[in-house]
């Protein structure tokens, strides 16, 4: 079993990467695994560094048998017959990764999506969602910044890591602001650290419709305070909701006119009710001014309806227009600032990538050992030139044009 880490080549670039030199260098070392790592010029750990600690750095991975590699691979680079691990961005059956998934099973490869790696209990076990939330939520009050001019912050990919920005964050006097932040998971809990470390007063749901508290605050909502079911029924089971989205509909019209900045840290059903509608934010009641859409499902088909694209690192910001309904230029009045970067971890690639490889080591690699794994059988997506039983559902998403 020869291991690959593959250079990042989708564009925009992404500087993350799955194992870091000294997991790599430990693995080699201790576990005597065969580990080399793909030449790259824009990976947060330079080639020099896994040299250092006398890793292999190759051009060529065609002889290697697993491919370990962050965002989906351009299809001209997929090389039959291999196992890879990657986020594909196709089980919600996303249209322009279609034609990847159609290569992959055509070139007879195994596709393992980090999405899909859960316990019995159908928890996700390795993920860069905290790291995503935590730029987010930080993306989200420095637009903040922009916007109002009273105050400033760097962004996050210009520090040397997350330490240096707690550092920054006690030299800064955020002016009151309110902040509505949805979701309970990994996103969620990353957004509420960086919050937390900005010294933002945190209330519970009911005391921020009332307009509790001093200075800049922020509130945490699950899904009991922004959906509620069509049949007038109380909303009493969370799972119910996550097993039956559909038979729900928006709540979040009470924090609306209440909060200025909105972070969007849940995992979207396609079946869940969006937050709002385009028409609501034409309304006199609209006060939000600010979105960071860490979720980033684009509109139409998507929690947030003004997410019409997803905006970069270089150009982080784009403005929505409620009226028309296009896209403008951010910062005028009536327009919506809209952060909706799909690669956030990458803004800290080393912090989120030490993060990752760790729980890539304790879970997912101990599974490659084992002659079958259950783990790794439910995050096939697809093996042996077809889709496996788990995601038969996606077999008409193949078929359309």
């Amino acid at each position: 079993m020869k291991i690959a880490i593959i250079r990042e080549q989708k564009v925009p670039s992404d500087s993350r990467v799955v194992l870091t030199p000294s997991q790599c260098a430990d693995l080699i070392k201790v576990q005597g695994l065969d580990i080399v790592v793909q030449s790259s010029d824009v990976r947060s750990y330079g080639d020099d560094e896994y040299k250092a600690l006398n890793v292999p750095i190759v051009n060529d991975v065609s002889d290697c048998d697993i491919m370990i590699g962050v965002k989906e691979v351009p299809v001209d680079a997929l090389i039959e017959d291999k196992t890879y691990f990657f986020f594909s961005h196709t089980i919600k059956e996303q249209p322009y990764n279609r034609k990847l998934l159609k290569t992959v099973i055509d070139r007879n490869i195994r596709l393992i999506d980090y999405e899909v790696i859960t316990g019995e209990n159908g928890n996700r076990l390795i993920a860069f969602g905290v790291f995503a939330g935590m730029v987010g939520a930080h993306n989200g009050i420095w637009a903040y910044g922009q916007r109002t001019g009273q105050y400033s912050l760097p962004r996050l990919h210009t520090l040397k890591g997350y330490a240096e920005a707690i550092e920054i964050y006690k030299q800064t006097s955020l002016p009151p602001m309110r902040i509505a932040l949805t979701g309970t998971g990994r996103v969620s809990t990353g957004a509420a650290q960086v919050l937390d470390d900005m010294g933002i007063e945190k209330v519970s749901p009911f005391d921020y419709v009332k307009g509790v508290g001093n200075g800049p605050v922020y509130t945490q909502l699950s899904s009991f305070f922004y959906a509620r079911r069509k049949d007038g029924k109380v909303f009493d089971s969370v799972q119910d909701f996550y097993d039956n989205p559909k038979d729900y509909k928006s709540d979040f019209h009470h924090v609306i006119p209440c909060t200025d900045i909105m972070i969007n840290g849940i995992y979207w059903d396609n079946d869940a009710p969006a937050f709002f509608t385009q028409e609501q934010m034409q309304q006199e009641s609209w006060n939000i001014s600010v979105i960071a859409d860490v979720t980033c499902d684009i509109a139409p088909v998507s929690s947030i309806p003004s997410t019409l694209k997803a905006s970069t690192i270089p150009n982080p910001i784009f403005g929505y227009n409620p009226e028309s309904g296009e896209e403008v230029a951010p910062h005028g009045q009536g327009v919506v600032d809209m952060m909706t970067i799909d690669n956030l971890p990458n803004e800290l690639p080393r912090d989120a990538s030490e993060a990752f490889g760790q729980m890539f080591i304790e879970h997912v690699l101990p599974e490659l050992t084992k002659k079958s794994s259950d783990l790794l059988e439910r995050a096939t997506i697809a093996q042996d030139g077809k889709l496996t039983s788990y995601f038969e559902y996606l077999t008409d998403y193949l078929a359309s044009s």
